[in-house]
């Protein structure tokens, strides 16, 4: 893949990426992942920043009501309604969307923080955003380091830990209430099914931290200032505002 080539185009070429036998396994897994997270998400409005990649079905037996795809150009998806926009600028109105679906969207966005800022403007207080990502610390992430696949979809986004984007949702007042690990296994196509089987199994175990996407869900808290009752007690003051006399030492004061 050419460097400087455009987020939109970076994306096609990921959405591409998915037909190939290694993004069909990835895409099994963050299918089944997705369904997970939504089990507790309901409302009126959806939206999908990014790519598509065969989210359509599960989205569609999720509890929102309507679904928005958003993607970077327009495409022929069956995920509802659509509109082609950039993702730091979202033409949504504030406060009007329930929950909002990042897959792999912060690893080719070119202001990554930009569009964080976008999905907490436009999520209600206590909606939901959905993110998947590639893991910067695992196999996949090392692999970045090899030449030839520096520059080849999905190595060529940048990739990042959960824990940083944990961060980045805490300084804008998320709170992450879901966090899962997929895909322990290495980049290798060739290898058996059997083989890939126990990789994932033996990472969950022994390494959770080191898988190769990340899965996150984060709930919007907006803090509310508590009213204070005014005090209707009036203090008792003497005529003329004496002090009122204390004892102490059996002395008056």
């Amino acid at each position: 893949m050419k460097p400087g080539l455009r987020e939109s185009e970076r994306l096609r070429l990921l959405a591409e990426w998915y037909h190939s036998p290694l993004g069909a396994q990835l895409a099994r897994q963050e299918q089944a992942c997705l369904e997970r997270m939504l089990g507790e998400v309901f409302g009126y409005y959806l939206l999908q920043i990014g790519i598509e990649v065969g989210f359509s079905a599960v989205l569609a037996a999720s509890r929102i009501r309507h679904r928005i795809l958003l993607p970077p150009v327009a495409c022929s998806a069956t995920l509802g309604r659509q509109v082609a926009s950039r993702p730091e600028q979202l033409p949504v109105a504030t406060d009007s969307i329930d929950a909002v679906f990042l897959p792999h969207t912060l690893d080719f966005a070119s202001d990554p923080h930009g569009v964080l800022r976008e999905v907490e403007r436009v999520l209600i207080p206590e909606g939901r955003v959905l993110i998947i990502g590639f893991n910067a610390l695992s196999f996949w992430g090392l692999w970045r380091l090899v030449p030839r696949g520096a520059n080849r979809v999905p190595w060529c986004g940048e990739f990042r830990t959960p824990f940083r984007v944990t961060d980045w949702l805490t300084f804008l007042g998320f709170q992450v209430e879901f966090q899962e690990m997929l895909m322990f296994r290495p980049p290798w196509p060739r290898i058996l099914p059997d083989q890939l089987a126990v990789l994932d199994s033996l990472g969950k175990r022994f390494w959770p931290a080191l898988g190769s996407v990340y899965a996150l869900r984060a709930v919007k808290r907006v803090s509310t200032l508590t009213p204070m009752r005014p005090s209707w007690r009036r203090h008792k003051l003497l005529p003329g505002r004496a002090i009122e006399p204390t004892a102490r030492d059996g002395s008056h004061v």
